[in-house]
């Protein structure tokens, strides 16, 4: 009998599915952060080099994390059949490679940063099932000398046992999901938690920042529209009542603040616009909330920084680190430490419980999220996570302009181009738009809420038959303009006019 050469390689896939559900089971037991998954996507994130880093962004924007994911379940499926062909054919071959892979997956567990000896029990579950369940699988192919009959029924029986063995894997991963949700003691923290009121509030937001057109970036972006980039492929879970944060280094003296501490203290609203440097000219890896927290600065007077201190590398509990310059956590700017987001906490993606806020700087360099440390030293003593992969140090956000709407076909005749401008901490005074290359006419700009957020603008256009090109530019509050010079966003930020090109008929 021909043997059939489909079959091992379902057998390989359906094995290594059960492994890798028994994994997730025994995460959600005993180690809810080591799901071998996401252990091996975090260690891809910290391994790969920053041209994948960039293209992943590019193409994928705030989904790079589910394209990475998706992509690593369709390598796994690629070895797990690879695996079981060649184990049909030469035994103890393909239980190397699920081997090999457990090996990686249980060394990726133990060396991330906070690991735990636990941490190594999911995958090595994952690999011990799979080890067993891809030769029992393999001896129900038909031509085997184990398998229990020959011809279609003992093929129909195969394909039964291998897919129970994908479906219990899928089930077994169900039930770790549903145990790390149950356990997960921040969900019922930042359920039952009420933020104290602001002992600095700031007034209702006036009506002339809002301009009245259809399908222009809101002033202030809700929560669940807030674009998400950082490197945590699982977030963390941080209990609020064991946070704490340590500032050390050169300081003259090290504080340590609680969470409760943190929030007895005089909390103050900001409304600011944080901005991706991977945020590509026109893109949308950018916006603007009103938060809640405490200023940076008055933490670091307690601990006295030290002559010659130039930089804060804060760290998250994940171990991600980030290099602000010092001045920008000490100035008059609203550098905080957040614990609120447009009248609620936190969500857990952008930071439960705490994580910073400083306007005028990109995400990279200042926007830490689940930050647990603050280390005062310089720049010429340490690096934070992206400037080791050849991003700049300081960041400061470029001055920008985006058309938001018309995009692709508008009706002939009035119409509206609108968008939005933004130089945090500096503040736009002057929007202006050209029309096929043409002059520069100036657009109505709404009540700008503060120098560190964006602000909505428009201009009347009565559009002709035919094929245009809009583009914009800003003028910052210091008399910058901003620059045609196209630049991609490596090292420190993209430039250039935004310019879309629009139907009219």
């Amino acid at each position: 009998m021909k043997r059939p050469r489909l079959l091992p390689a379902l057998a390989g896939i359906a094995a290594v599915a059960f492994g890798l559900g028994v994994a997730e089971l025994v995460a959600g037991v005993f180690a809810p952060r080591a799901s071998p998954v996401v252990v091996v996507g975090a260690a891809l994130i910290d391994l790969a080099p920053p041209w994948a880093k960039d293209a992943a962004i590019a193409l994928f924007g705030t989904a790079d994390k589910v394209a990475l994911l998706a992509g690593i379940a369709l390598v796994l499926a690629g070895l797990a059949a690879l695996a079981g062909v060649l184990e049909f054919r030469r035994p103890m071959l393909g239980r190397a490679i699920v081997l090999g892979g457990g090996l990686l997956g249980l060394a990726a567990a133990v060396t991330r940063a906070g690991a735990s000896p636990l941490d190594a029990t999911p995958a090595a579950a994952a690999t011990i099932a799979a080890v067993l369940a891809l030769p029992a699988l393999l001896d129900r192919i038909p031509g085997r000398p184990a398998a229990p009959e020959p011809g279609d029924v003992s093929r129909r029986r195969f394909l039964g046992w291998a897919g129970g063995a994908a479906a219990a894997g899928a089930l077994a991963a169900l039930a770790g999901s549903a145990l790390r949700a149950g356990v997960r003691a921040t969900t019922a923290a930042r359920d039952a938690l009420r933020l104290p009121a602001p002992a600095v509030a700031l007034p209702p937001a006036p009506a002339s920042a809002s301009l009245d057109v259809p399908g222009i970036s809101p002033v202030i972006t809700p929560n669940a529209q807030f674009y998400r980039i950082d490197t945590a492929l699982q977030v963390p879970d941080v209990d609020p009542a064991g946070w704490s944060l340590r500032i050390h280094g050169m300081v003259e003296r090290e504080v340590v603040l609680t969470w409760d501490e943190l929030l007895a203290l005089p909390l103050e609203e900001s409304r600011t616009t944080l901005s991706c440097v991977s945020n590509p000219v026109g893109g949308d890896l950018i916006g603007t909330a009103t938060w809640l927290g405490y200023p940076i600065r008055h933490l670091l007077e307690r601990a006295a920084p030290l002559t010659g201190a130039d930089m804060v590398l804060s760290r998250s509990v994940d171990g991600f680190t980030a290099s602000t310059p010092l001045e920008a956590l000490t100035d008059d700017r609203a550098a905080i430490l957040a614990v609120g987001m447009n009248g609620e906490p936190l969500p857990f993606e952008h930071g439960f419980p705490v994580r910073m806020v400083v306007p005028g700087l990109y995400g990279y360099v200042s926007a830490t999220k689940w930050v647990s440390e603050l280390e005062v030293t310089r720049f010429a003593d340490a690096e934070a996570y992206w400037t080791t992969r050849g991003w700049s140090e300081r960041g400061p956000i470029k001055l920008q302009s985006r058309i938001d709407v018309p995009r692709g076909r508008v009706e002939p005749g009035d119409t509206v181009i609108a968008g939005v401008a933004w130089h945090p901490h500096t503040g736009v005074a002057r929007v202006e738009v050209s029309v096929d290359e043409g002059p520069w006419r100036e657009a109505e700009l709404a009540t700008p809420l503060s120098a560190d957020t964006w602000v909505q603008w428009r201009l009347d256009w009565r559009a002709t038959p035919g094929t245009h090109v809009l583009s914009v530019r800003a003028t910052s509050a210091d008399a910058e303009v901003q620059t045609a010079q196209l630049a991609d966003v490596v090292p420190d930020g993209a430039t250039g006019h935004h310019t879309v090109t629009v139907v009219a008929g």
